[in-house]
């Protein structure tokens, strides 16, 4: 059956925001679709390319708002770049994306003309912990390269992917580039505690940064590992200096964090540091 909607308000001639019986508002996505429409109009949600909620008034207002200083025929390239991010990642992604990467891209072209680069400081560990979404990531960027004609920095294929990771997993972006920030602290500390600079190529660098970011989000997730109390005495006789220097890492996790870290970790911690001593 065919479901009508009333729009609220035409945005421009490709996106419409209309009244939902259930959602209240919808926003919808579509060629040529708020085209010659006003207020008032009913208007098919088969009509549509792309729906969407935008349950949180402050992002309703800002998408709203940013609407008019994007170029029509970008708007509707960005849209579908949204789509394909969906059908590639096979999975329903978070509504903030619709604004966060829109205005992220908007600025990033525009960044891009005037000849302005970034350099994103976590593009390895970013490439490493989400494999899946640096790979949609960088299909991205070149779609966008070829589409408007301009040159990114490599950094940007960071960027993009951690919005993509972000609306996988409905965390925030704030949360993301505040757990990316506690790894590289505690990297540094490593290096610093002992005496060693890490290569990002090893093997044992990818599985500590593995290791570290599953412990952060355990952390924040709450979930708590088995007790291993004859192991904890075992690492703790054998590693001393490795040992002391999990405890320091966790004592850091639990004050960015501002959460409580299980005690447990200390010994995976423990191991991986030891990997590392042995190889320096």
């Amino acid at each position: 059956m065919e479901q009508v909607l009333i729009i609220n308000k035409v945005l421009n001639n490709n996106v419409v925001i209309a009244e939902h019986d259930i959602y209240k508002e919808v926003v919808l996505i579509g060629k040529g679709i708020g085209f010659n429409r006003k207020k008032g109009d009913s208007i098919s949600f088969d009509h549509a390319d792309k729906t969407f909620l935008l349950k949180d008034e402050q992002e309703k207002e800002q998408y709203v708002n940013l609407l008019p200083y994007i170029d029509k025929k970008l708007l509707e390239f960005i849209n579908d770049i949204l789509i394909y991010i969906e059908e590639r990642m096979d999975t329903d992604l978070n509504e903030h994306i619709h604004v966060a990467l829109t205005d992220h891209l908007a600025f990033a072209i525009n960044r891009a003309k005037k000849g302005m680069q970034f350099a994103n400081p976590f593009l390895f560990e970013i490439e490493t912990l989400y494999p899946k979404e640096y790979q949609v990531a960088r299909e991205v960027v070149a779609k966008v390269e070829e589409e408007m004609e301009v040159l990114f920095p490599e950094g940007e294929i960071g960027f993009v992917a951690l919005h993509i990771h972000s609306a996988v997993t409905d965390k925030s972006l704030r949360d993301i580039n505040r757990y990316h920030q506690l790894l590289s602290i505690m990297i540094e500390l490593i290096e610093k505690e002992l005496s060693i600079e890490l290569d990002k190529q090893d093997v044992d660098y990818f599985r500590l940064i593995q290791h570290l970011h599953r412990a952060i989000d355990r952390a924040h997730q709450g979930e708590v590992l088995g007790k291993e109390k004859r192991l904890a005495e075992l690492l703790k006789d054998e590693y001393p200096v490795c040992y002391n220097l999990a405890w320091k890492l966790i004592k850091v996790m639990q004050k960015q964090l501002n959460k409580p870290v299980d005690e447990s970790e200390v010994l995976y911690l423990t191991i991986h540091l030891q990997r590392l001593t042995n190889k320096s």
